[in-house]
């Protein structure tokens, strides 16, 4: 028995339409997108987010330093302003008046200039001249080449020259020269550690020493002490 033996020849034709062409590109860079602005408010609100911390840290430091500056001090604690010898004032030909709790006058300085020495609260006095009035009435005048004084003027060193003249008990004149004299004016004593001499009428009396109370009239003279008495008349 034979086989039949079938030929199919099929031959199809497909018609396809022409696809769009897609370029392509290998390793080529991609540009960046374009970074979107931000508004100046919100920058600004970003440094000082990002600074805020060192700010406060600044604010405290600042805040501590106007603490212990205007911290109160301790009692009794005070600044100290550095004095110097030099005078922070001086007055020329002046007149100084000092008056008791009754309103009278009870110093009255005069002298050619006057200086006042801070770190010491003292004063020097060129050419003083001094008077002093007692609660009696009695008047006590004083001068010098040179004085130095407390800043009140209650206490008086005169130098060079000095010389003291008031009214003893009995109202007589009495004279204390020296070149050196301490003057306390307030309660009215006059001392001296160098020598002088006391002239009263015409007794003369030289002592190395001097202590005088003008309120009491007593003199107290140490050291060698010389005297010239007057004579008195021989009564017959």
């Amino acid at each position: 028995m034979r086989r039949a033996l079938w030929r199919v020849d099929l031959s199809i034709d497909l018609d396809l339409p022409d696809l769009p062409e897609v370029p392509i590109s290998l390793g080529a860079a991609r540009r960046p997108a374009a970074r979107p602005q931000v508004p100046w408010q919100d920058r600004a609100q970003e440094r000082l987010v990002a600074y805020l911390p060192l700010l406060l840290m600044a604010l405290m430091a600042l805040s501590t330093w106007w603490l212990v500056k205007n911290a109160p001090r301790a009692p009794g604690v005070t600044a100290v302003k550095a004095l110097t010898d030099d005078p922070d004032y001086v007055m020329q030909r002046f007149s100084l008046d000092r008056f008791g709790a009754d309103g009278h006058l009870r110093v009255r300085i005069d002298g050619a200039e006057l200086r006042h020495l801070p770190a010491s609260d003292r004063i020097e006095i060129d050419q003083p001249r001094l008077r002093a009035v007692a609660a009696d009435g009695r008047v006590m005048l004083a001068q010098a080449r040179r004085a130095i004084g407390n800043g009140d003027a209650s206490e008086v060193q005169l130098l060079g020259d000095a010389q003291v003249t008031t009214e003893d008990s009995h109202g007589d004149p009495l004279v204390l020269r020296g070149e050196f004299l301490h003057a306390f004016l307030v309660v009215e004593r006059v001392s001296s550690n160098l020598p002088v001499q006391v002239i009263s009428g015409a007794a003369r009396i030289g002592a190395a020493t001097l202590a005088y109370d003008h309120a009491t009239g007593r003199i107290d003279l140490g050291g060698p002490v010389r005297a010239q008495m007057p004579a008195r008349a021989v009564k017959r």
